[in-house]
């Protein structure tokens, strides 16, 4: 893409943030998954994949609803047999970015290649821990030999933990791992398991964990990789303190789910038994409103485009006060 085309189309992304169709969607490929993270409610190994025909079906419906941005989930949807042919449909449909989440351990050579190939934007690696622990085995010791298969690809990667009760001892030394690789990095609070009414967060970590915002906070400043978003750095460190935050929940409306069943999800701890080949733009304007789950809400991709929505000039105030720091930072090293 030119340098005027990739400006036009920065330009109709921004646009579309505030506009009244959805911005972005994540689509469960599989429900199957080769990991069983105890903090996890969204993958059953009972379930056969879905059929790569009515995947491509769902995927066309999304688009037609306006979404930009798409996501493959699972499970782990590196188990879908025809996840690259998935990808390069996805691609093809004219999303501006197809991304996936995916803890790592199906990846190869050449999967990566195909991926890659196939137009892959971005991958999310989920890794919890340094060393596997019995709730999570998502570590990064068994697969950073494999981050070092990337650098010949334009596959934009970064490392994503979740931070709970098991993994706090060694999130600083992951973190730092990952920077030291030039890997971005971000470890964000787990969300509590709504769907089995689980509370997944002890008081005792509270303090743990909000040291470790803080401490990627810091690095953020410093102009390190740090994934996570100033908006969800801030919104952590009030909800680990319990301080109330004013903002409306855009999922169902700029953000949805769809199942690998095909059913419409708002979010992926809020599910309904919509078809979404049933969804309509009228339907996904009822979403437009703040929910009774959302105080204290971890489902992030939701949280950080509900606060952009919701608070415009302070998102662009802190872009911009943030990025003269580092501009100045950097002129006086």
């Amino acid at each position: 893409m030119s340098d005027s085309g990739n400006i036009i189309h920065k330009v109709h992304e921004k646009v579309r943030i505030f506009d009244r169709y959805p911005y972005a969607a994540h689509l469960y490929v599989t429900e199957r998954c080769n990991l069983a993270c105890q903090y996890c409610s969204e993958y059953d190994n009972t379930l056969p994949h879905p059929k790569t025909g009515d995947l491509k079906k769902w995927m066309k419906k999304i688009k037609e609803l306006g979404v930009l941005r798409l996501g493959l989930q699972g499970g782990e949807p590196l188990l879908h047999p025809d996840i690259v042919e998935l990808v390069r449909y996805s691609k093809n449909l004219g999303f501006h970015e197809v991304g996936m989440s995916s803890n790592g351990f199906p990846l190869n050579r050449k999967m990566i290649w195909e991926l890659d190939s196939a137009g892959l934007d971005k991958l999310q690696i989920s890794v919890d821990r340094m060393t596997p622990v019995k709730s999570t085995k998502k570590s990064l010791a068994k697969i950073m030999h494999k981050l070092a298969w990337f650098r010949d690809s334009d596959i934009r990667i970064h490392v994503s933990a979740v931070l709970l009760d098991d993994t706090v001892q060694e999130t600083q030394q992951l973190i730092d791992t990952c920077l030291d690789l030039g890997i971005p990095v971000q470890s964000r609070v787990v969300h509590d398991d709504l769907i089995n009414n689980r509370k997944l967060k002890s008081s005792e970590s509270i303090e743990k964990m909000l040291q470790l915002i803080k401490y990627q906070e810091r690095l953020k400043k410093r102009g390190e990789k740090i994934h996570s978003s100033w908006n969800i750095i801030d919104y952590q460190k009030n909800i680990l303190l319990n301080k109330p935050v004013n903002w409306t929940c855009v999922a169902g409306y700029k953000y949805f789910f769809v199942s690998a069943r095909g059913k419409f999800w708002p979010c992926s701890q809020f599910r309904s038994d919509m078809d979404i080949m049933k969804v309509t733009p009228p339907y996904l304007h009822t979403f437009n409103c703040k929910k009774p789950c959302q105080e204290g809400c971890g489902i992030y991709c939701i949280v950080g485009l509900s606060l952009v929505v919701s608070h415009p000039l302070v998102h662009l105030a802190k872009k911009t006060r943030r990025g003269m720091i580092k501009r100045i930072k950097g002129y006086h090293s």
